[in-house]
């Protein structure tokens, strides 16, 4: 189906609200990478180059008072649940002005008060978390959804398999995302699972599945909406596979050798802000002055982050003991 037709039923400003954060997303990560390069990050660097639609989407699908329990590829979601260019820098920095007040210096953020369920690096690990959080919602009678995402390696976990399962058992509000960007690290798709489409196995709970184009953001946002949609309405949870890949290694430090240079150059027709201009275009939304005032918007805002960063304290060493258990006082999801 051409993106057009798949957008024409969303609004102009919603579009192009899309179309910014795939590019915020794109140079927030961009100058992350930078900065590890001059060796100013000390450990692992993981972007969402080439899948910044999926986040990005599922992610503006979402109302307020829903949550979600992302992965390292999820930027887009972080940053429109409201964690700001500077804190994802500092955090990066072992800053205290970042999420974790400095105690981590990778994409380890959660804020439950902005509805982010801290990610940890195994993964599918926060697939049970968000199937308990669902189930919470369920018990308190709450119209409130969960969304969580893990790569096409991470299905091949149990902790996948035990909360698909038990999701589908309770009919929990809850939505499972998978980036299929073809790569577990370095192990191709084929090579661990004997199925062309990660959506079948969510056949073994009885758990509807869709896939979309992972690079096509308005897609991506229209398939998260009817799932929201279905599961707020208390008919369980869905199972969306997204296709894409993955165009950097898993890490910075990964050249990611194994991965055929063809395959990269034909995924790079394919880019999602690429497919994003061409959506907005078609449809008369925008043209070449608004990608490009877009485009310095994002990197104002990302170069204001990394001077904030660059500017905050390091932790102080007691601080490494607060905020690590949780009390009485701690904010529910």
């Amino acid at each position: 189906m051409d993106a057009p037709v798949v957008a024409k039923d969303i609004k102009r400003t919603d579009l192009l609200q899309m179309y910014y954060y795939l590019r915020l997303t794109r140079t927030l990560e961009d100058r992350i990478t930078a900065l590890y390069r001059q060796g100013k990050i000390v450990g692992g660097v993981y972007t969402s180059n080439g899948m910044e639609a999926i986040s990005v989407g599922y992610a503006s699908a979402l109302e307020r008072d829903d949550i979600i329990a992302p992965f390292h590829r999820d930027m887009g979601a972080f940053l429109i649940r409201g964690i700001t260019p500077g804190e994802v820098i500092a955090q990066y920095l072992g800053k205290r002005t970042g999420p974790t007040k400095g105690k981590d210096g990778n994409v380890h953020i959660g804020d439950l008060k902005r509805g982010v369920i801290g990610f940890v690096s195994h993964l599918a690990d926060n697939l049970p978390v968000a199937t308990g959080a669902a189930l919470a919602f369920k018990l308190r009678g709450e119209s409130r959804v969960v969304i969580t995402n893990t790569g096409d390696g991470g299905t091949s976990r149990g902790d996948f398999h035990e909360a698909m399962n038990f999701a589908a058992v309770r009919k929990l509000p809850v939505v499972f995302f998978c980036n299929n960007n073809q790569y577990a690290y370095s192990t191709p798709l084929q090579l661990q699972m004997a199925i062309r489409d990660v959506a079948d196995r969510a056949k073994a709970y009885g758990m509807p599945s869709e896939i979309v184009d992972g690079n096509d953001v308005a897609a991506v946002y229209l398939s998260a909406q009817r799932a929201i949609r279905k599961a707020r309405a208390g008919d369980g949870p869905t199972f969306i596979e997204c296709k894409t890949m993955r165009m950097h290694g898993h890490s910075e430090h990964d050249s990611a050798k194994y991965v055929p240079r063809e395959l990269l150059e034909e995924w790079k027709k394919k880019d999602p802000i690429v497919k994003a201009e061409l959506t907005l275009t078609q449809l008369g939304y925008a043209n070449e002055a608004t990608f490009r005032e877009i485009e310095e918007r994002a990197k104002k805002e990302v170069e204001a982050g990394v001077e904030f960063a660059e500017q905050s304290p390091l932790p102080e060493g007691p601080e490494a003991l607060e905020g690590v258990f949780a009390d009485e006082h701690e904010v529910k999801p």
